[in-house]
């Protein structure tokens, strides 16, 4: 190679390494910072084709998207000293380029450990001041909302973070507490449901003994209307017999004779001592009758 194609070699390879340091993108999911010798040149690159000074002038990236914050659970104390196991998760990302430059130096892992941690002190503070009913149930939504905002606020002037929501995954109980609440919650059942027992049983007697009356009543007007019915029916009957037996006294008479016979003589073992001159037997006798 001669001293020309060694000396153009040079300027290309000079060249190249010049557009390769001068020319750089920002994605529209980045946020950049341009510093000149260390200091800001520009605190918000914003996306497309841009050039920079090789050398005196470099550029940071950052990912402009929404971060998840995944914390571990830990223990908090609510009002009344009872322990509770808290998961909970964040969600973040950048919003001031220049302030997170400084105060993180641009390392993530950094800024999530800040996070953190301010996110654990608002947790033992927001449970710290409300019981377990409202921790897990009654002010759940707005203890979530006090927590974002004063989180976020904190955040910005710290780091130039947004902190976009802080939720709470799931809440327990150590072991030994829970084992004692199971217990406390069955043995409240359990009185509850003797309570429904005594109550229903109350209930029982008193439909009881109200179907025992309403049976006795409409036994005794039953056997009151029958009675009256019977009355009214043998008093027509008799009237019936009465008229039809007085058209005709004799037949009447011997009506009632030829019964008493059949009665009388329906059992061929009865021993009867009557006066065969009586009057009982004139019917049998009289050519008439």
């Amino acid at each position: 190679m001669n001293l020309r194609a060694f000396i153009l070699f040079i300027i290309a390879a000079a060249i190249l390494f010049v557009l390769t340091n001068s020319i750089y993108q920002i994605k529209q999911t980045e946020r950049a910072i341009l510093l000149r010798f260390g200091a800001v040149s520009e605190a918000d690159v914003a996306p497309g084709l841009h050039f920079k000074l090789p050398i005196a002038e470099q550029v940071h990236k950052f990912d402009a998207r929404v971060i998840m914050l995944d914390s571990s659970p830990e223990t908090y104390f609510t009002l009344e000293k009872k322990p509770l196991i808290v998961d909970s998760f964040a969600k973040w990302r950048i919003q001031d380029v220049q302030k997170y430059y400084q105060a993180s130096t641009g390392d993530e892992r950094r800024a999530m450990r800040v996070l953190q941690e301010r996110v654990s002190a608002g947790l033992r503070n927001q449970i710290s001041r409300r019981d377990m009913h409202e921790v897990i149930s009654g002010e759940r939504d707005q203890l979530m909302q006090e927590l974002t905002a004063a989180l976020n606020r904190r955040m910005k002037e710290e780091m130039g973070v947004e902190v976009i929501d802080v939720r709470v995954k799931r809440i327990d109980l150590p072991t030994e507490a829970s084992s004692a609440v199971y217990d406390r919650m069955n043995s409240e059942r359990e009185i509850e449901a003797r309570q429904y027992r005594a109550q229903g049983e109350e209930l029982a007697r008193g439909i009881r003994a109200d179907a025992e009356r309403q049976t006795v009543v409409i036994e005794a007007e039953a056997y009151r209307e029958s009675e009256q019915l019977r009355g009214e029916g043998d008093a027509r009957s008799a009237s019936i017999y009465a008229g039809a037996f007085t058209k005709d006294p004799e037949f009447y008479e011997f009506y009632r004779s030829i019964n008493a016979y059949a009665k009388v003589f329906s059992n061929k073992g009865d021993l009867l001592i009557l006066d065969p001159n009586g009057e009982f037997f004139k019917y049998l006798k009289s050519n008439e009758g």
